[in-house]
């Protein structure tokens, strides 16, 4: 069975190149599309880029429980579809999603053995230039800024936190982690499949080394 992989960074960090890069490179990793209310956005492509659909019925598949997580970011709304998620773990592939550190935490508390790397950028100086290249100078400018110093205080609660100063070096890092994290505690004692039954029955039993 497939796993969870998210990708959480402050606005600016790289979060969604990186994203598009690792999908390339990752083929087993399948990216799952944010439904949105915000308006389409030239040369996004609804179904590809995010799902859009109007904040009426967003509400009405929130009152379905149809998102594993959603937020109301600067006046619209992002969600995690399950269905998304479900069809792509029913297959055997893992799952990417690139939310934020709200989500990041839901999406832990309902799957434990998911995967949370944190994007971090080099410095904040950095964040700031990046942040303006992107055309991020709006009304919303500080309180971006503001959010982005919350978000970073809370990379200690991810698994694995990767400095994005080189795209390369950060794709290089990030496919290694995916592929070792099937050895990870928490996903081998989530999914054992591949191993058998009796093997399974000594896992249930009693550690004396640790357990004394």
């Amino acid at each position: 069975m497939g796993n969870i992989v998210v990708i959480s960074a402050p606005s600016g960090a790289g979060k969604t190149t990186i994203g598009i890069k690792l999908l390339e490179e990752l083929k087993k990793l399948n990216r799952v599309i944010t439904v949105t209310t915000r308006p389409k956005r030239p040369g996004e492509v609804d179904g590809v880029d995010y799902i859009f659909v109007s904040k009426e019925t967003f509400e009405e598949k929130i009152k379905n429980d149809e998102f594993i997580e959603y937020a109301n970011v600067y006046g619209n709304y992002y969600g995690t579809p399950v269905e998304g998620v479900k069809k792509i773990l029913d297959k055997d592939n893992d799952a990417l999603l690139i939310i934020d550190v709200q989500g990041a935490k839901k999406v832990k508390e309902i799957f434990p053995s998911s995967l949370l790397i944190f994007l971090m950028p080099p410095s904040f100086e950095e964040l700031i230039s990046r942040f303006k290249n992107r055309g991020f100078e709006d009304d919303n400018t500080l309180k971006r800024l503001e959010i982005a110093k919350q978000e970073i205080a809370c990379a200690k609660y991810f698994d694995f936190v990767v400095v994005n100063r080189y795209v390369d070096e950060t794709i290089d890092m990030i496919k290694s982690i995916v592929s070792c994290n099937k050895a990870r505690k928490d996903y081998f004692l989530t999914h054992k499949e591949n191993i058998s039954d009796d093997i399974v029955n000594f896992l249930g039993g009693k550690c004396d080394v640790f357990e004394t």
